[in-house]
């Protein structure tokens, strides 16, 4: 009797510790803010700054167990005259983003505000799919004033103040990136000299909109994607859905989509052009 309530005691037990799920969160890489004509590269070496803002944003994810990219590291994985090269600035961002294998970038601004009542520092995170450039979060912070020139404590003061309801919102943001996919948006227009539109009717009496409508709705994530308003001459699909990763566990780029796209046209007899800005992809059938 002994071992037999013994065993249902430990059979309880065991079934009692139900496994429970475990939020997967997203990989974060933290880069300075950057005017157009200036690259991270320079920044870091010349605003100390945005340096600190850096690593005590960066500290900040840690700390809370989000898992972080080092940027330095992945900036040393590209060669210095590349880095440092003044007409690639953009598109070294970018590569430096995409080697990381980080879910989303988070912008730090700094702004230190002087005055004769004493110094504070305004803090700005803003948050982006990386892969995308869709905004996912935007917070600010304000320190305290104080008669100080220490502006690594200002920066952490300021930070402090919002980090906890910034990496709320990214992680219910990434929460629906992981259920419904990523965001996209298209624009499919015509060349002047095309000889197609929207009208245009195939053999079996669907038009290009049909075709493409049906395509979307094979190809979209979860089957999710929504046209705004057709014309002859244009269709706008302001929100359609790509997976986060692909089978084979790897970021999925959107330029897949886009190329799969291209070749739905090219089995209709169509060519096509393409560009990519940020989360939107602009298609002029020709």
């Amino acid at each position: 009797m002994f071992v037999g309530l013994t065993s249902l005691a430990i059979s309880q037990d065991t079934s009692s510790k139900k496994p429970t799920s475990k939020t997967v969160q997203p990989k974060i890489i933290v880069v300075p803010y950057t005017p157009v004509d200036v690259s991270i590269a320079d920044e870091l070496k010349t605003n100390d700054n945005a340096r600190l803002a850096i690593s005590i944003v960066k500290e900040g994810f840690d700390s809370r167990n989000f898992p972080t990219v080092d940027l330095n590291a992945r900036l040393k994985q590209l060669s210095n005259d590349r880095v440092m090269e003044m007409e690639d600035r953009t598109s070294i961002k970018q590569e430096v983003i995409e080697l990381s294998g980080a879910d989303i970038q988070v912008e730090v601004e700094t702004t230190i505000n002087k005055s004769s009542s004493g110094n504070s520092v305004t803090v700005i995170l803003s948050a982006f799919d990386a892969f995308t450039g869709v905004s996912l979060a935007n917070k600010s912070g304000v320190s305290p004033k104080f008669y100080t020139d220490s502006y690594e404590k200002l920066i952490q003061k300021a930070t402090d103040e919002m980090i906890d309801e910034f990496l709320n919102v990214i992680n219910t943001r990434f929460e629906d990136i992981r259920a419904n996919g990523r965001m996209l948006a298209m624009n499919i227009n015509f060349s002047e000299e095309s000889e197609y539109d929207m009208d245009y009717e195939f053999e079996d009496y669907d038009t290009l909109s049909d075709k493409i409508e049906s395509w979307l709705e094979e190809n979209a994530y979860n089957a999710y994607f929504h046209i705004q308003g057709i014309t002859a001459t244009k269709m706008i699909v302001d929100e359609v859905r790509v997976p986060l990763k692909t089978p084979e566990g790897k970021n999925y780029r959107y330029s897949n989509f886009v190329r799969e796209f291209r070749k739905h046209l090219r089995s209709l007899g169509l060519e096509a052009e393409r560009d990519l800005q940020g989360g939107r992809i602009f298609i002029t059938i020709l």
